[in-house]
């Protein structure tokens, strides 16, 4: 079977209804990726126009898990990938000595050691990068580059499908922009507008305060914007941390 026929077989085997909806199709297509590369965990993200990093979606909780944290240091594989537009190969002693802030978290709170990010072709919202997650080292090196490149393609094609397909406004995006991670990470931005706002800062300084308040206290920007916004704690609290 063809690879693209693999990957439709794949994507046809997700059947959870709770996956179901135009804005989970980056779930169904990262648990299709993870499938047909025999990999332990898949994720998807893009950049908006204004650079900033959103997850679109995870093969599973923990594959979600890596991608914050990777967004919490402010570094990691698929971020690289993004800016340079060239694969990563990363395995723990790679991730360790190019990002050791992630690395901290990734090893220390996931079972993942090795790391393979992939750039996407730009599809109709910003460029997009595909991160494979694997438990074993070794894994990284088996895994065959071709077939991983085919399927980041036949994940833009399907983005851009249903993109292309759907009814839009440039302001909104598509429908697969609205999925939980999106929304998740919408909240950072508002977060950082509450912060910046209150502490008299820019955008910069605020995501900043913010990551280093996370990394601090062994959490995600993600977990630390939303008890922000939900006033569970002031934003002055954030300059109490060095």
């Amino acid at each position: 079977m063809t690879i693209a026929g693999r990957f439709a077989t794949a994507l046809a085997a997700v059947s959870d209804p709770d996956l179901a909806g135009p804005e989970l199709l980056p779930v169904r297509l990262s648990l299709a990726c993870a499938a047909v590369l025999a990999v332990d965990g898949a994720g998807l993200s893009t950049a908006d126009a204004g650079g900033r990093r959103v997850p679109l979606g995870s093969s599973s909780a923990v594959a979600s898990t890596a991608e914050r944290m990777q967004f919490t240091a402010g570094e990691g594989p698929c971020t690289t990938s993004q800016r340079t537009g060239r694969p990563v190969f990363a395995v723990e002693e790679d991730l360790r000595r190019s990002w050791p802030m992630f690395a901290e978290l990734l090893l220390g709170g996931t079972p993942f050691r090795g790391v393979v990010a992939l750039p996407l072709r730009p599809a109709p919202y910003g460029d997009g990068a595909l991160d494979l997650y694997v438990t074993r080292a070794a894994a990284v090196a088996e895994l065959d580059v071709f077939t991983a490149v085919a399927v980041g393609e036949l994940v833009t094609s399907a983005l851009s499908d249903a993109a292309v397909w759907s009814s839009w406004s440039p302001a909104e995006g598509p429908g697969w922009l609205h999925g939980p991670a999106p929304r998740r990470r919408a909240g950072v931005w508002e977060a950082i507008g509450t912060v910046g706002v209150a502490l008299d800062i820019g955008p910069t300084e605020a995501l900043a305060l913010l990551r280093t308040d996370a990394y601090t206290a062994g959490r995600t920007v993600d977990e630390v914007a939303a008890d922000l916004l939900a006033g569970r704690r002031p934003p002055e609290e954030l300059r109490s941390v060095d």
